[in-house]
């Protein structure tokens, strides 16, 4: 019996020592640099002018120099290569016709970035998020790897790693795949950086504390990123929310429907105004096109939830309250999806939201 406690005895030290000794070497590895994290609503202009002026003072004042962004470790690199450069050549080839037609907004972040080029030439660029993009801007890197020769370099691994994030997202659209791989590449970047304080840019969404407040694969107790940030860095990040210096309530509208269709629902004929179709880069998807049923709340209002929601800056024209709503969504598969939404006052972080409802 005492050999046996001796044994359970030495076998805890042992664990002490092991749990110790990792947390020390965690601690070796932890940054002790500030996080100056920023949640936007993305593609507003009046959003992009307010991180320019805080990025100056950064920048300026307090000798910051690098910038974390919600794009991929490759867009990243490849921004950073171009804010070398003599010209903005690679700057249009990233953002190139594709994105115009597919992003409205893209212009706002050309002009956002070459502020920073002129105004902040030593900024560095960290992404942050998964491989979006892989089948363009990561063959473009890795390309570039190739023909300087850097086959087998961390940056190539590291590319390599975030095209797979990317094509695993896009076969699984898990969302909470995303916010862990996202979590890791902020972690990685950040404490590779020692001591040195970064600004950080990413959807509200993420630069919130606690969890994902919607369903996400059946759940709603994901923590966002901040909040698995906060947990490893403490008192050393800080957020602000600068979505809150846009009304969201009227976005950018077509007021007037384009034509007038009829879709049938259980076997009513419904008017359906049609208000477009918008081509976005958003996860899988491909476009979305909107229709506005009239006077067909009364119908759809006791219909059960989905779970989904959809904000009212999603939609090309002005939302009040007690209509009903059809987004068709095109995937990259080619396959099509008809979504239900109706407006009965709900609210997803102070933002206006329409409720997903099942029709049957």
């Amino acid at each position: 019996m005492k050999q046996y406690q001796r044994s359970m005895v030495i076998i805890l030290i042992l664990a002490i020592i092991i749990v110790t000794t990792c947390a020390s070497i965690d601690n070796e590895k932890k940054s002790t640099g500030q996080i100056f994290l920023y949640g936007e609503s993305h593609g507003f202009p009046e959003i992009m002018e307010r991180q320019l002026e805080i990025w100056y003072d950064y920048y300026h004042n307090h000798n910051l120099r690098h910038m974390f962004i919600e794009f991929a470790y490759f867009t990243a690199e490849l921004l950073n290569i171009w804010m070398l450069s003599d010209n903005d050549d690679l700057l249009y080839e990233l953002f190139n016709e594709d994105w115009f037609d597919a992003v409205p907004s893209v212009s706002y972040y050309l002009d956002f970035l070459k502020t920073i080029k002129r105004e902040f030439p030593e900024t560095t660029f960290h992404g942050v998020d998964i491989g979006f993009g892989y089948w363009a801007e990561g063959k473009l890197f890795l390309q570039y790897l190739k023909d300087n020769n850097e086959q087998g370099t961390e940056r190539y691994l590291l590319t390599l790693e975030s095209i797979e994030q990317g094509k695993h997202f896009g076969r699984t659209d898990d969302f909470e795949f995303r916010v862990t791989k996202m979590t890791e590449n902020f972690i990685r970047e950040f404490d590779r950086l020692l001591d040195q304080n970064v600004m950080a840019i990413n959807g509200a969404a993420h630069a919130t504390l606690g969890f994902y407040n919607y369903n996400v694969a059946g759940r709603t107790d994901v923590p966002t990123m901040a909040q698995r940030l906060r947990l490893r860095y403490g008192d050393s990040l800080h957020i602000e929310d600068l979505s809150i210096l846009v009304s969201i309530n009227e976005p950018i509208s077509i007021n007037a429907p384009i034509r007038v269709d009829i879709i049938t629902i259980n076997g009513i004929d419904y008017e359906a105004s049609y208000f477009g179709t918008d081509f976005t880069a958003f996860r899988n998807i491909v476009s979305r096109s909107f229709w506005r049923l009239e006077n067909a709340y009364e119908d759809f209002k006791d219909k059960p939830t989905t779970g989904d929601f959809l904000p009212f800056d999603n939609y090309p024209m002005k939302i009040e309250l007690n209509q009903v709503f059809i987004v068709d969504v095109t995937f990259r598969n080619g396959t099509v999806s008809r979504l239900f939404y109706r407006s009965e006052g709900g609210y997803w972080r102070s933002t206006p939201i329409t409720t997903g409802f099942i029709v049957e």
